[in-house]
């Protein structure tokens, strides 16, 4: 059974940072493709970052270009979402998604485009 676990969210202060996790199982985890997504309250589920399955490629969404640095540990079977000066619009539930084509095949910010989905991880950023 496929499951992503978020984890490292929290409340921070404007200016702050936070390392978000996503921990897989059940799945060949170096063969796939994950995407962040955030989805603040009364919004669309919005694309944040995605990495390819070796960590060659990397997309960032231009609010967080420059901010927030996506890598992964294929043989812990992690990804990690490095956010650094935070601003209280990047205040939203965080998921990490996982898809078992490449990024080159996949549309990686369509949410429709990933197979697996974790439970989410709240982010709060406080001004």
């Amino acid at each position: 059974q496929v499951a992503l676990v978020e984890s490292g969210g929290g409340l921070v202060q404007a200016g702050g940072s936070l390392r978000l996790s996503c921990v897989a199982s059940g799945l060949t985890f170096s063969y796939y493709a994950v995407g962040w997504f955030r989805q603040a309250p009364g919004k669309e589920r919005q694309f944040v970052s995605a990495i390819s399955w070796r960590g060659c490629s990397t997309y960032y969404a231009d609010s967080v270009k420059g901010r927030f640095t996506i890598s992964r540990d294929n043989a812990k079977t992690t990804v990690y979402l490095q956010k650094n000066s935070l601003k209280p619009e990047d205040t939203a539930v965080y998921y990490c998604a996982a898809d078992s084509r490449p990024l080159s095949v996949i549309n990686h910010s369509n949410p429709h485009d990933y197979s697996y989905w974790g439970q989410g991880n709240q982010v709060t950023v406080s001004s």
